[in-house]
């Protein structure tokens, strides 16, 4: 009589077939939690211990960014469990559009919580200059938008959406954004360049061309600097990395180069002088 139950079907299913599944999930949702307490014990060791350089900050951070990769693997448990049930056509279309949703959706937010555990704790945490903060944010934020643009690409594709002709019939207007945002472009590249680069930095005093003075914001289009006269003068970012510059904020010491004369009357014995009378004034004024 029980045999006769479990082999009863329901939406073309056996009983049978159904707690196979749900045991499947509760067992793969039970392994999952196993393992992650288990790394979490063996970090918590090794966090205990003096000579290691893992700490409790460590351990609490891991623990909150390893949560989108924890769903990630409970949806992976789901989608395994109902793998061999016969569920409808259109059901199972719909459902697998959601699952590759949601795998792509936990997939990228545990890729972006790993970008930033890294930014914030090996980069902004090491970096004191506000304005370079920013700028590790602004990198960030970047990055969030490309990877957020892949993976709408990558799930378009998985919807049968020929990714490729849409981006062939966006082809033309591309074309024309591209060339509008040419410099624009080059000039955040720039941007990029001059701060992993750092040929100079705030308040350096440069000289390019025929032009001189100090450094009063780097920007992300153009970089302005103070003069000597007063007037702020305004750079590309793509000029200044394309010209030479001559920084002096970083030079160590200057060799200066004077020239003076004597008069035709001036003996052997006063040239013989002139060195010893040089160096005493140099002296006296250093």
């Amino acid at each position: 009589m029980f045999n006769n139950l479990l082999q009863q079907e329901y939406f073309q299913n056996r009983l049978v077939d159904y707690i196979i599944s749900l045991a499947t999930f509760i067992i793969a949702v039970l392994l999952i939690t196993i393992l992650k307490n288990f790394v979490l014990k063996i970090l918590r060791t090794m966090a205990s211990k003096k000579t290691s350089r893992i700490d409790d900050h460590f351990v609490e951070v891991f623990q909150e960014q390893i949560k989108p990769f924890i769903n990630l693997l409970y949806f992976g448990a789901f989608y395994l469990s109902i793998y061999h049930l016969n569920i409808p056509v259109i059901v199972e279309k719909y459902l697998n559009i959601i699952i590759i949703a949601l795998f792509i959706f936990f997939g990228v937010r545990f890729i972006l919580s790993l970008i930033s555990y890294f930014l914030e704790n090996y980069w902004i945490k090491k970096e004191r200059n506000a304005t370079r903060i920013t700028v590790i944010k602004g990198v960030e934020t970047f990055l969030k938008i490309i990877i957020w643009s892949i993976a709408f690409i990558i799930l378009l594709d998985n919807l049968g959406i020929q990714v490729s002709a849409l981006i062939a019939g966006l082809g033309i207007g591309g074309i024309a954004i591209a060339l509008a945002a040419q410099n624009i472009l080059g000039d955040l590249f720039s941007y990029f360049i001059i701060y992993f680069d750092r040929p100079f930095e705030i308040g350096d005093f440069i000289i390019i061309d025929n032009y001189m003075g100090s450094i009063e914001n780097i920007g992300i289009k153009t970089t302005r600097i103070r003069s000597l006269s007063g007037e702020e003068i305004i750079f590309s970012n793509t000029d200044l990395v394309s010209s030479r510059l001559r920084n002096y904020k970083r030079m160590q010491r200057r060799r200066v180069l004077f020239n003076f004369g004597v008069v035709y009357q001036t003996t052997l014995e006063q040239l013989k002088e002139i060195p010893t009378i040089v160096t005493n004034i140099i002296q006296q004024v250093s």
